[in-house]
Parts: structure tokens; sequence; C-alpha cells
């Protein structure tokens, strides 16, 4: 059965997430002279980061409501992180012959959103300890 309740929290969530996602990749994209999406980049390593410690310190630790989880896991973190926009400019890039250079976003965004979640997971468990 359909909570709608959870459905507008999620609604709010995901439009917070997508603005979010546009007004950060813009100002990465603008700042950070790379040749590779840097923008999107960021947003994946900062989603995966903040899905780290939500999980852990708001959710197992604090036990925050499941609408909260909705608007922030669901709603804003789904329309922050960008999987198939990184997907799509890393074939982008290999279809430009831009080979090292897609091999290079491939590997950096994959290390560093495993690494921003584990450490995200990481700084919780470190508040939640003392």
């Amino acid at each position: 059965m359909i909570n709608w309740k959870d459905i507008v929290y999620i609604g709010i969530g995901g439009s917070l997430g997508a603005i979010s996602r546009f007004l950060i990749t813009k100002y990465v994209q603008k700042t950070v002279a790379l040749p590779i999406p840097v923008g999107t980049l960021a947003v994946n390593v900062l989603g995966s980061f903040i899905i780290g410690f939500f999980m852990v310190y708001f959710f197992e630790h604090l036990g925050v409501k499941e609408e909260i989880r909705a608007l922030v896991v669901v709603g804003f973190l789904g329309a922050l992180t960008t999987f198939s926009s990184f997907s799509y400019e890393t074939v982008f890039l290999l279809s430009k012959g831009l080979i090292l250079n897609a091999l290079i976003y491939f590997l950096l965004t994959n290390f560093l959103c495993f690494l921003s979640t584990f450490s995200g997971i990481a700084l919780a468990k470190f508040l939640i300890s003392l």
C-alpha cells in the first residue's frame, strides 16, 4: 500500500536534491578546470558520503522516522546523485576517443564514492562512540 505521506516527503527531498545537484554541478564544473565532468563527480562523492553518514548516524543510531529517510535518502540523494549521468558521460568520453579521460573519470568516480561512503559511515560510528 502506498503511503502518500512518504510520497510528499520524497517529492520535497527530490526537489531540493535536484536543485542542489544543478547548483553544485554548475559551480564545480566552472571552478575546477579538468577535462572530465567534475561536477557530476562532486555530487556523486558528496551523495555517497551523506548516505553513509545518514544511514548509520541518523537512521541506525538515532532512529529517525521512515519519513525522514524517504525525504533524505530516496528524495534528496536520489535526485542529487547522478549515476545515470555518470554512465552517459563515461560513454560520451569514450565515443569521442578520449579513452584515458574516460578511464580516469570511471576510476575516480568509483574509488572516491566508495571511499566517501566508507568515510561517512566511519564518522557516524565515531560520533556515536563519543
